[in-house]
């Protein structure tokens, strides 16, 4: 009886997470809805653009198989991220990706250069979660208001934010350990 009294509380404990919504293959909670400053038709373009990005960019075996990107877009913005041993794969990741619907501008930080191993991705995903932890720390501030990449110890900064609440999450993430360098991608609102 004690274990099934246990069993129905952890089944209840898992299950009180946030509803969703699902449109296309894009997933959004209500949490994000909640406190994401773009609209909802904008967080669903966001999601279509990297589902299109990877889907177009995967179908390609010399680019998949040789390159390393990452494709993030916020509010129709797009970086796009990582490692590629050639400017003319770089080049058609780029034009592959600007003619995806609602894309309104690509930021490209493609590097030239091998794909990066394991371990340093391992060492980025590391950075950005101590940068977001740092943005959980400031006073009124919603850490969901800015998305974090980390890619070769480089910190990119994305998101809607007013102006100082743009130099708040650039002064949290600059006193994080074994950061290279920050770059900001915001769309300022003042």
């Amino acid at each position: 009886m004690k274990i099934l009294l246990l069993l129905m509380l952890a089944h209840g404990l898992f299950i009180t997470g946030c509803s969703t919504i699902k449109s296309g293959g894009a997933e959004i909670t209500g949490l994000s809805l909640l406190n994401d400053r773009r609209s909802r038709d904008a967080i669903l373009a966001d999601e279509t653009i990297e589902d299109h990005a990877a889907a177009k960019l995967n179908a390609y075996y010399d680019l998949r198989d040789k390159c390393h990107f990452n494709i993030t877009a916020y509010n129709g913005a797009v970086l796009v991220t990582g490692e590629t041993p050639k400017e003319e794969f770089r080049d058609r990741i780029i034009d592959i990706v600007r003619v995806i619907p609602n894309v309104k501008g690509v930021h490209n930080k493609l590097l030239i250069a091998k794909p990066s191993p394991f371990n340093f991705r391992a060492n980025d995903a590391l950075i950005t979660g101590k940068v977001k932890t740092a943005l959980t720390q400031i006073p009124e501030f919603d850490a969901s208001w800015v998305k974090v990449i980390t890619e070769q110890r480089t910190v990119y900064l994305m998101g809607l934010v007013h102006r100082n609440e743009g130099a708040a999450a650039i002064e949290a993430a600059r006193r994080q350990p074994d950061i290279k360098q920050i770059i900001t991608v915001f769309e300022y609102l003042d």
